[in-house]
């Protein structure tokens, strides 16, 4: 079995994974703080 991964630091994930959409996409991420640089790295590409 694969292990998850956070979408921004590649560590492991366990139960405690935040969900992020970011487009038409859900990652998931370890921390709020990670969350919060997926987020921001959405916004930018969007504008």
């Amino acid at each position: 079995m694969s292990e998850k991964t956070c979408a921004a630091c590649d560590c492991a994930l366990d139960e405690t994974a935040i969900r992020v959409t970011i487009g038409s996409h859900v990652v998931e991420a370890c921390c709020e703080e990670c969350a919060e640089k997926l987020r921001e790295a959405s916004a930018k590409g969007s504008t």
